[in-house]
């Protein structure tokens, strides 16, 4: 039993020292990355082993669009800080349903196609015909965050190429449908084009839940600290 008590005490008290460490190095990850997306934009590297280190830099092209293969990643709904804040701890939320519209860029300046994501459009907005004013084809220079490719949450459907249905970034394979490089970037805000997608839908955020953790072990700390102090200082019966 003393065993047992000494041990449980030990191990809680470790567990919540490596929470309260892993909660700091998260922090500061997520201060990194934000640092990353407002810094000034940088022309973009074309070597793939760079851009694995640059997720959310802001980088910037010249070049054009090829509307004529859009993908679209959906269900999503539109980045908007203020409404979010709003609609937390929320079971659902009230932003309009919609998609991404990814589009292949042709920098002029670098020869090379990447795909770019637009942004935002509601659902009533999803076929290019609807939105004729922003299919710009004018050569243009924009602003965007460089992304990766992004893991497939459980229960999530997996892509459907054929369909051109695509419910998660994977640039791999965007890049092979469209015959790009596999290169992805969020545009940003100010590259938001009248009539067209609205920029600026990258989310800066990791999910960091040590701070639950964290409270949840110092409560077990203390429990076991207590009950291996009653049963073997103040020795008192269970």
């Amino acid at each position: 039993m003393s065993k047992w008590c000494a041990w449980s005490s030990s191990s809680a008290w470790s567990t919540f020292d490596t929470q309260v460490q892993r909660r700091k190095w998260k922090l500061k990850l997520i201060e990194e990355l934000q640092a990353r997306s407002t810094a000034e934009p940088v022309s973009l590297p074309t070597d793939p082993f760079t851009l694995n280190d640059l997720e959310y830099r802001r980088v910037k092209v010249r070049g054009y669009f090829d509307h004529s293969k859009e993908l679209y990643i959906l269900p999503r709904t539109m980045v908007d800080a203020d409404r979010e804040a709003r609609d937390a701890g929320r079971l659902s939320s009230s932003g309009e349903s919609g998609a991404n519209v990814i589009t292949p860029f042709y920098c002029t300046d670098l020869g090379i196609r990447i795909l770019v994501n637009r942004g935002f459009v509601p659902k009533n907005k999803v076929r290019p015909e609807t939105r004729q004013k922003g299919q710009i084809t004018d050569e243009i220079e924009l602003v965007g965050l460089v992304r990766l490719t992004e893991n497939r949450r459980p229960f999530m459907p997996h892509n459907n190429e054929e369909k051109n249905n695509w419910y998660y970034r994977d640039v791999d394979a965007m890049s092979r449908v469209v015959e790009t490089e596999p290169i992805f970037i969020d545009s940003d805000m100010s590259s938001t084009i009248p009539g067209g997608p609205i920029g600026g839908q990258t989310r800066v955020t990791l999910r960091n839940e040590h701070m639950q953790y964290i409270i949840t072990w110092y409560g077990l700390c203390a429990a076991t600290t207590y009950l291996w102090y009653a049963k073997f200082v103040r020795r008192l019966p269970f």
